[in-house]
């Protein structure tokens, strides 16, 4: 079951603070969504690559990413306020957390606010790494047809490469039952390949969109973003698992030509791969 993979030490070492807040439904940037819901500031999983450190900008004191989920307690009831003025909008749940980490399986934001945008007739597009988003099963129904999605974050099919850029997240395997279960449900699916890991993700994108085109309605992906100060954690990484990938990394993460020539030609394998696997695909 989602989070059994979480040892006690993991839990430990973060910090979950109790917080309220003034509004909970945000303008988005992302183009087709009006709104976005973060129920929850900070990441259990504490990805290496994670672009949304940027967040720890915004804490009143030093904080590391990955250490520390801010529970906004009072969400539920702010959105209801909220959602009397704007029925019937796109939500994306979330854009810079995940809305069914660990925490969430005692909280209950995400769900219970499910309940209230599937009431006031939105449209929403859910994004995770876990496999707890099953428990909603019953919620996420209650939408109309076509109105609700979720979406896997899948960088890798390889459990070897996910647990050395984000361990704490759920295994591989369980967010492709997850996906599988859904879709079988008749709820809309998707899966975002990102972050794009250079040479790391290529391995196993074969296997992965073999493994998943039954059960998506279609694939989008994205390249590494390290706007966010997550270069430091992904070098470290590199250094110590992956040392003959660390110059071209480098290259990849640092020089805008080589970015775009190293991500052309994956857009180029991945779009024959999307073809040859009757998959739609959407670039970001």
């Amino acid at each position: 079951m989602a989070a059994e993979h979480l040892n006690q030490k993991d839990v430990s070492l973060v910090r979950v603070n109790l917080i309220s807040c003034k509004s909970i439904l945000s303008r988005s940037r992302i183009p087709g969504l009006e709104y976005c819901i973060n129920p929850y500031t900070g990441c259990l999983h504490g990805c290496i690559y994670c672009y949304a450190r940027f967040m720890n900008k915004f804490s009143p004191e030093p904080r590391q990413w990955g250490s520390y989920v801010d529970v906004k307690i009072n969400a539920v009831e702010i959105l209801k306020k909220q959602l009397v003025r704007l029925k019937g909008v796109n939500v994306s749940l979330s854009t810079v957390t995940d809305p069914y980490q660990a925490v969430e399986k005692r909280h209950q934001l995400t769900r219970r606010m499910l309940v209230e945008l599937a009431a006031a007739g939105c449209q929403v597009s859910i994004l995770t790494k876990s496999d707890l988003v099953e428990r909603d099963i019953d919620v996420l129904k209650q939408f109309k047809p076509g109105e609700c999605e979720v979406g896997f974050s899948l960088a890798t099919l390889d459990e070897k490469i996910k647990q050395d850029f984000e361990y704490r997240s759920p295994p591989v395997k369980n967010r492709i039952d997850a996906l599988k279960r859904l879709h079988r449900e008749g709820i809309r699916t998707w899966v975002f390949i990102a972050p794009v890991l250079p040479f790391l993700t290529g391995l196993s994108l074969p296997a992965l969109l073999e493994e998943i085109r039954d059960s998506v309605d279609y694939v989008m992906v994205d390249s590494l973003n390290i706007k966010g100060g997550n270069w430091p954690g992904i070098s470290e990484i590199l250094k110590r698992k992956y040392p003959s990938l660390l110059s071209s990394w480098k290259a990849i993460c640092l020089t805008r030509t080589e970015k775009r020539n190293y991500y052309e030609k994956f857009q180029h394998r991945l779009v024959d791969l999307s073809r040859k696997n009757h998959i739609c695909l959407q670039l970001c």
